[in-house]
């Protein structure tokens, strides 16, 4: 069962940059719920509970509770606006997820075993990830919050493509569909090339000596 991951949040009257300035100023955080067939909300956050939510890879890729007004939306951050250096959230939107209603989000892939793998403990082989995340179509109740790639049998040479990914129930990778060329490597196993310097041209033979 998914871990619940809860964020609250109130009514936003004012509208405009200058409100949102004046909102960021007190400490909260202006964002926007939509989606589900009803109108967008504006809402206000606690920009350090939002802060401290967006260290973890679950607010990305996670269903979120969201309590506005006394009761539970299911919602999924779709955008995040950062200040451009300082380390400050400038913005969120929210989308509203209906529960018979498919959705496709980008999910995390974590990479077990790899250390003990033959490849792993082969010498000189270079394992690499060439994807950290899939986009992913389920229903909201089959979401998951990673896939794991096991790569306990990994060996140089392996290469480890969408298609292979073991996928939980309900689950789809939609562009799998479009045909082999989006079977796109998720792993590789592999010596790294070593391109040998060319000799240079016209080197001159060592000179006999002479008498």
């Amino acid at each position: 069962m998914a871990t619940q991951h809860v964020i609250t949040a109130t009514d936003r009257k004012d509208q405009g940059k200058g409100a949102s300035r004046r909102l960021r100023r007190t400490g909260q955080l202006p964002a926007v719920v939509y989606g589900a067939h009803q109108e967008p909300q504006s809402i206000q956050i606690l920009h350090n509970t939002i802060f401290l939510a967006s260290q973890h890879e679950w607010f990305y890729a996670s269903i979120l509770d969201l309590e506005l007004n006394g009761q539970t939306q299911k919602v999924l951050l779709r955008d995040m606006q950062r200040h451009p250096f300082k380390p400050l959230i400038m913005h969120l939107d929210f989308l509203r997820v209906s529960e018979n209603e498919a959705i496709t989000v980008q999910v995390p892939l974590h990479f077990l075993n790899q250390d003990t793998s033959p490849a792993g403990k082969t010498s000189g082989v270079v394992v690499t990830h060439e994807l950290n995340e899939v986009e992913v179509t389920c229903l909201p109740r089959d979401l998951p919050e990673f896939i794991a790639v096991d790569l306990a049998e990994l060996v140089e040479g392996d290469v480890v493509h969408l298609s292979q990914l073991v996928l939980p129930a309900g689950v789809t990778i939609d562009s799998l569909r479009l045909g082999k060329e989006h079977d796109l490597a998720v792993v590789i196993a592999r010596h790294p090339r070593v391109d040998a310097e060319p000799e240079a041209e016209g080197a001159a033979a060592p000179a006999a000596d002479k008498k």
